[in-house]
């Protein structure tokens, strides 16, 4: 079985797709292939993901053109600090878009993504790790106590040039993560962003910290799968990914 995954990338952005072929390599009896659109953008301030947004409706053309299955809209910052609850109006244009074109396709964003995946696990209360400057990064807190979750701590590394972002050390994720006050915290975001790696270092952390860990590319791979109907049953990604905790 072939499933084509659709990305709409930051064109700086080299993270997202390295993590998720690699969590969805994982999947029994799938090849998954992947079909990047990309749209400019180098440094994370509101004026540069405004700009980045823009150019939307020609990625979704460009990736709706190679007959995917799915299309994630691969930059969570991008929505959520556009507005709240902008996930759904973002995903329900570029599925209205595709549609008016022929494409029956499941269509997902890093942003909506997380938002479901820490409701599946039952996780209200969380802790988050970002790399952006605090104004985004107070913005992604907000976007997501709008969405039901109480925000117990959260650490920014205010990165601002997009490209640093990729390069940032695991070692520097989880070191930021150790310094969360994360009692009574039912999940961790350890990276709310999808070009800050952090794939490395997922179940690492819950073993350490003892708690669910999610990042923006497990949580994107648990829509894709969910999104398909295929099983969630992937080793070494973190307890998101593993059949036992996956809802019915």
């Amino acid at each position: 079985m072939v499933k084509r995954i659709g990305l709409i990338v930051p064109s700086s952005n080299v993270t997202v797709e390295t993590e998720l072929p690699r969590i969805l390599g994982n999947v029994p009896g799938v090849e998954f292939t992947f079909h990047s659109s990309r749209m400019r953008m180098h440094a994370v301030t509101p004026e540069g993901l405004a700009a980045m947004n823009a150019q939307r409706e020609r990625c979704v053309l460009e990736v709706g053109d190679a007959g995917v299955d799915a299309v994630l809209y691969a930059c969570l910052v991008a929505i959520m600090a556009t507005g709240l609850g902008e996930h759904e109006r973002v995903e329900a244009a570029v599925s209205e878009q595709l549609s008016t074109g022929g494409a029956d396709v499941a269509v997902l964003s890093s942003a909506g993504g997380l938002v479901q995946a820490l409701r599946d696990t039952g996780a209200r209360r969380i802790a988050l790790v970002m790399p952006y400057l605090r104004p985004l990064a107070e913005r992604v807190v907000a976007y997501l106590a709008n969405e039901g979750f109480e925000i117990a701590d959260w650490r920014a590394l205010e990165v601002a040039d997009n490209a640093e972002v990729g390069c940032i050390p695991a070692e520097r994720v989880l070191a930021a993560a150790r310094d969360l006050d994360l009692d009574g915290v039912d999940a961790l975001v350890l990276s709310a962003c999808v070009q800050m790696p952090s794939l490395s270092i997922v179940e690492e952390a819950e073993r350490e910290l003892g708690l669910p860990v999610l990042s923006a590319a497990t949580a994107g791979a648990y829509a894709v799968l969910r999104s398909l109907a295929l099983p969630v049953d992937i080793p070494g990604a973190g307890s998101l990914l593993r059949a036992d905790t996956v809802p019915a």
